[in-house]
């Protein structure tokens, strides 16, 4: 019987992976007053389909239009797999450490600093292997298409294709599940599957989790990137929280580009935190100011920077839960905890009083409520890397990390294991594809020279 997402079973799923990761402390999850879970309604049975929206509904963000630097970028290729390696390691831990409070917290009161040593929350670093869930496995699926069809742009048919071979409707939620059933029931295509007459979850958080890996296969050029994602990211979202998706892919994008050019400029010896904001700030010229989205970026960057105290993140997070999760504002419901405005919010808290530390950054996530494993998710990657292989190992002071990804855990009809090094070369092979074909680089030797970077 196919069903959809509903709260009992996203607590039993939650109680389930705070056992396996070790917590002491087992919790009910918090509901606002007289707020109680909603059910979307199965695809196929009654909702109206129309392509008639799909053409005109490009909500890819309008761009800078001169690129940042007049020279191109050499990136070196072996290097950036290293740097994708990092990623897939990273995300998974901020995955597996976010899912110890995945769902337990979605109302005041949320959690503080003072809750990691008391309920014996930890850094998910020792698993062996690290099981895939949906902050990864979407994006497996997405990189595994890259590669079978030798594309860089997918197209609908390919999306459906894949969803269908290696989804088998569990481990699906929310907007995912929907669209899923879409194309299981009525053969449907994206973006059609995101269409609000289509999809009653097209603002939840889902696109924001499986589409930020984009942006790394078009180093140093977002407007590739969105071009490469926008399907993926509109196989889900539509509106706003198509909008938190391509933030987080240019975001993704442009990372090379900081390490190559943003530097330690406070004297902390780090140059991280100058990172980070810079590219969230790109990521903010690059996106619709009168979207919701903007507007809860530029209010979290004043609360953030009025806060004289920036290891008291709890204070502004409980200031966002009054302005934004409490009350409307900005054009911004808040209707559920797995919703996209008040998970980008909370992201954005921690991104900026976590200050490019990896370990504090997704400390503050993991604590900050909501939908809390994807949030760790989005960060542990773009930290991971930035940081490279060998930096995420001295962040968390762990160096005997598995490579081992056990897809099989969620996904059907792959092999059971894949290895972080194996899907970094296979992500290095789809760049140099999307290098020479879609940014008219080149490759010399072991570098990728990539021109008008930023654009």
């Amino acid at each position: 019987m196919k069903t959809l997402f509903s709260l009992m079973a996203i607590l039993l799923v939650a109680s389930q992976l705070l056992t396996a990761c070790g917590s002491s402390v087992m919790e009910q999850a918090t509901v606002p007053p007289e707020t109680t879970a909603t059910t979307a309604k199965p695809a196929g049975e009654g909702i109206l389909i129309s392509t008639s929206l799909a053409s005109s509904s490009d909500l890819t963000p309008t761009l800078t239009p001169t690129p940042l630097s007049g020279n191109d970028l050499v990136v070196n290729r072996t290097d950036y797999r290293d740097r994708l390696r990092a990623f897939w390691l990273s995300e998974s831990i901020a995955n597996w450490t976010g899912l110890q409070s995945e769902g337990m917290r979605t109302w005041e009161p949320y959690y503080t600093d003072n809750d990691w040593s008391r309920r014996n929350f930890k850094f998910n670093v020792a698993l062996d292997p690290f099981g895939s869930d949906d902050d990864t496995d979407i994006e497996y699926i997405y990189l595994h298409a890259l590669d079978t069809y030798k594309t860089e742009i997918l197209t609908g048919p390919q999306i459906r294709d894949q969803w269908l071979e290696h989804i088998d409707g569990s481990y699906v939620w929310v907007s995912d599940e929907t669209a899923y059933w879409l194309m299981v029931d009525n053969g449907m295509v994206p973006p059609d599957t995101s269409l609000p007459v289509n999809n009653p979850n097209w603002e939840m958080i889902d696109a924001q989790l499986t589409t930020e890996s984009f942006g790394f296969y078009a180093p140093a050029r977002p407007t590739v990137a969105l071009a490469m994602g926008q399907l993926p990211v509109r196989t889900t979202a539509y509106g706003d929280a198509a909008y938190a998706a391509q933030f987080y892919i240019i975001m993704y994008s442009l990372a090379p580009y900081a390490i190559a050019n943003i530097h330690d400029t406070n004297g902390n010896g780090s140059a991280y935190d100058e990172q980070v904001f810079w590219l969230a700030a790109q990521a903010r010229s690059r996106t619709p100011s009168d979207s919701y989205i903007a507007k809860i970026y530029d209010w979290v960057l004043d609360a953030y920077n009025n806060n004289p105290d920036k290891n008291n993140w709890e204070v502004t997070r409980d200031a966002f839960h009054d302005h934004y999760i409490a009350q409307s504002n900005d054009g911004y419901l808040h209707t559920q905890w797995w919703d996209s405005g008040s998970n980008f919010g909370l992201s954005m808290i921690s991104l900026m009083f976590g200050q490019g530390d990896l370990k504090r950054t997704v400390q503050i996530a993991m604590l900050s409520g909501m939908d809390s494993d994807n949030p760790t998710s989005t960060w542990g990657g773009l930290l991971g890397f930035l940081y490279g292989y060998k930096g995420v190992q001295e962040a968390y002071n762990y160096y005997n990390f598995s490579d081992i990804y056990w897809i099989g855990r969620t996904r059907v009809n792959f092999p059971a294991y894949d290895t972080f090094t194996a899907m970094a070369d296979r992500g290095v092979s789809v760049i140099d594809r999307v290098v020479v074909n879609q940014m008219g680089g080149s490759i010399n030797g072991d570098n990728w020279i990539i021109p008008n970077p930023g654009q």
